[in-house]
């Protein structure tokens, strides 16, 4: 399987053409999931008004991506590895274009929700891809300076990201998804001529099937019942609720007996780690609720452009990425526990003072302060956040840390952006009425105070032990994506290397 396939490092240096090359295309590649991500919260009062769709409509648009995405990302980085990380990362890139094209094209919601989870699957191949890629290709000596350039442009592009959403989505919503058919052309053709080939040729023997159809199943099942219950919990929604937590117990037994686990239970013996990944549950619940109910807050009932309601929260990831680095060499100083427990009342607050906006909102009034609140907190305890996850597990198991972790922020935005709104009243037509989903989103805001104030408790009573001392590199990677969007998860070998 590994025949005349580069399986270490090939040698490219950075500065070089062939470096500038693999850095530029596994960026645009990262960056092409990401964006999509991210716009598509400007756009969904006008996909709502133009294809007739009610609030379940517009939460399985997001919610569809986030599923797929977040039970196929461990099967994608496998396969990657086992397969040939420069194919699948193709594959992926291609997928992902067909899959923007049936969104662009879609005449009803329905339509555009099948194309999402479409869509979803795409991601779930490409994004492991682009970091293996990093570590497989560039040598040694330049392998952080790499990932450094790629999280640093990544972290650029997602700042862009509500410029460009808000832009489009005010000339035509669709552009957003035919804009991605260009862009992957150009990373087809570029990949095709300047990234090498490689696998792990430790990969695993067999890929954890089982393991994947019943995670699948499970958050599919769980998120389609708290959805619909927005419209009644009829018996139909009850059996598929019961269904789907069933299989996600039955996923837990099948890797606690599986020989090539995608997520090995060995890694929640550890109490900070089980504790961490708890934080990381209601911080990225949160975050979930307010990027899709601000934006329609901001559009909806202030009345707000796309492009402005689109960069409400642009002042967070401004935070992030000036500040993220510091507060992690922070972190390493003073441990992790001080900062876990204020960043997520600082975000809180922040939250609480978004809350009660209403139609006479101004940006830079009522907006502006609650947003730069929210960013402090976010900044202060995301890098932290980071460094605890992988300074919980063994050196072998690092990787396998970050992708459980990503995979716990993943499905935490998309269960909450399934149960929330439909805990704070809002549903049907809401978002066509100002004063009906004003109301459901200050209770949605509250219930997101809630989460974090639950999450800088629970760092407060479990958060013990300080940081060993991470290196820079490592910690970095995760930090460049974690700005207040949607995380493009990592592959569990990614930092393992």
């Amino acid at each position: 399987m590994t025949e005349g396939v580069a399986t270490t490092d090939t040698g490219v240096r950075m500065g070089t053409p062939k470096g500038r090359w693999v850095l530029f295309i596994t960026v645009l590649g990262s960056s092409l999931a990401m964006l999509d991500a991210t716009v598509v919260n400007v756009a969904l009062d006008r996909i709502g008004t133009e294809l007739g769709a009610d609030f379940a409509g517009l939460q399985w648009t997001v919610n569809a991506y986030t599923l797929t995405l977040a039970a196929f990302i461990l099967l994608g980085g496998s396969l990657s590895d086992r397969f040939g990380r420069r194919r699948v990362f193709v594959v992926g890139v291609c997928w992902f274009a067909v899959a923007s094209l049936l969104c662009g094209l879609a005449t009803n919601v329905e339509m555009l929700i099948g194309a999402r989870a479409l869509q979803g699957v795409g991601g779930a191949l490409l994004t492991p891809g682009s970091l293996a890629i990093i570590s497989a290709t560039f040598h040694a000596a330049d392998r952080s300076a790499a990932v450094g350039a790629w999280s640093g442009l990544g972290g650029v592009a997602g700042a862009l990201g509500p410029f460009l959403g808000g832009w489009l989505v005010a000339w035509n919503w669709r552009a957003i998804f035919l804009l991605n058919l260009p862009i992957a052309i150009l990373i087809v053709v570029v990949a095709a001529r300047h990234v090498p080939e490689s696998r792990d040729p430790s990969a695993a023997p067999r890929l954890d099937w089982v393991g994947t159809v019943l995670v699948v199943t499970g958050l599919g099942l769980v998120t389609y019942a708290l959805t619909s219950a927005g419209a009644g919990a009829s018996p139909g929604v009850w059996i598929s609720g019961i269904a789907g937590a069933a299989a996600l117990l039955a996923f837990v037994v099948v890797e606690r007996r599986s020989d090539h686990p995608l997520v090995p239970p060995v890694l929640f013996r550890s109490r900070q780690f089980t504790a961490v990944n708890g934080v990381t549950l209601l911080v990225y619940a949160a975050l979930g609720v307010v990027f899709v109910l601000l934006v329609l807050q901001l559009q909806v009932v202030a009345g707000l452009s796309p492009l402005l309601a689109g960069t409400s929260l642009l002042p967070v990831t401004l935070l992030m990425l000036v500040f993220s680095a510091r507060v992690g060499a922070l972190a390493r100083r003073i441990g992790p526990r001080l900062l876990l427990t204020v960043g997520p009342l600082v975000a809180a607050s922040g939250l609480l003072a978004l809350a009660f906006l209403d139609e006479d909102a101004d940006y830079v009034r009522d907006v502006l302060p609650g947003a730069l609140l929210f960013g402090a907190g976010m900044t202060l305890l995301v890098a932290p956040l980071t460094a605890t996850v992988l300074d919980s597990a063994a050196d072998r198991f690092a990787g396998v840390a970050s992708g459980v972790n990503n995979a716990v922020a993943r499905s935490a935005g998309l269960l909450a952006v399934a149960v929330v709104p439909v805990a704070a009243g809002i549903g049907g037509a809401d978002y066509t009425d100002p004063a009906a989903f004003s109301a459901g989103y200050r209770a949605a805001m509250l219930i997101c105070v809630g989460l974090l104030v639950a999450a800088g408790v629970l760092s407060a009573a479990f958060i013990r032990r300080p940081l060993s001392g991470l290196p820079d590199a490592r910690i970095r990677i995760e930090e460049s994506f974690s700005c207040g969007v949607p995380a493009p998860p990592l592959h569990p070998r990614q930092l393992a290397r």
